[in-house]
């Protein structure tokens, strides 16, 4: 019975944890180029703690790691002149105190010094890893689908598009942005560069709020679960003591 209650415990914390994914991707539903995640469980092997013909090892449940979907969200258009998306693969690179990073959010505008950068200020980097000055006396700017950037006749610079051949060397590390936790080397996205568009979270509210409700569920249940071999377990000592 003790070995039913640690594997009960050990399915309720995994519950906890993916409860508290899913709550994240709720909240991240509007936030643009966020990509939605799952947890991945495993059984984790374990000598059991009280042995009554039982099977040996005892199967815990184990969260392990985090998988992340890199699929496409919407574009929506906001005619910004800054505002661009990634249509297909790949990454914006920009360039932050703690080395470069990887965002699919577009939402860019200029510091005091005319650098094109995030909303965190932080610079975009161009297709060669250089910076992106814009001067704002030249006029409007126009951004072609292969990421290059003109001011009237004159060229201000290429925004980078980068892709990995394993996106599972992309660590989360914050303001919506990965950092390249491999040795693999970013390659050029053959992608196109929507100049106006925004790309929208791919969390699907219905889908969450359904895996938030299967998850409730069974963590009620592994609850009632465990109170009852707990209660099977107190009266079997309390029957114990009475024959004694």
């Amino acid at each position: 019975m003790d070995n039913a209650l640690y594997v009960g415990l050990s399915r309720q914390m995994v519950l906890r944890r993916e409860m508290d994914i899913i709550a994240n991707n709720i909240a991240n539903v509007d936030t643009n180029g966020f990509k939605v995640e799952s947890l991945m469980q495993k059984t984790d092997p374990a000598e059991p703690a009280v042995t009554f013909g039982g099977p040996r090892p005892v199967k815990f449940v184990a969260a392990d790691l985090v998988a992340r979907d890199f699929g496409q969200g919407a574009l929506n258009k906001t005619g910004a002149s800054l505002d661009m998306a990634i249509e297909g693969e790949g990454f914006f690179q920009v360039q932050t105190p703690n080395g470069p990073r990887f965002t699919r959010d577009g939402r860019f505008t200029t510091d005091p010094n005319g650098r094109l950068v995030t909303q965190q200020g932080y610079p975009v980097l161009s297709d060669g890893g250089g910076e992106i000055v814009i001067d704002a006396e030249k006029g409007e700017v126009s951004v072609g689908a292969d990421g290059t950037m003109n001011q009237g006749r004159d060229l201000v610079g290429k925004v980078g598009m980068f892709s990995f051949a394993n996106q599972s060397a992309l660590e989360k590390s914050g303001d919506n942005s990965f950092r390249n936790s491999s040795n693999l080397q970013p390659q050029a996205a053959a992608s196109k560069l929507r100049q106006g568009f925004l790309e929208n979270s791919n969390v699907k509210p219905v889908l969450e709020i359904t895996r938030m409700v299967e998850v409730s569920r069974a963590y009620e249940s592994t609850a009632k679960m465990i109170d009852s071999e707990a209660d099977l377990s107190r009266r079997s000592v309390e029957r114990l003591g009475r024959v004694q």
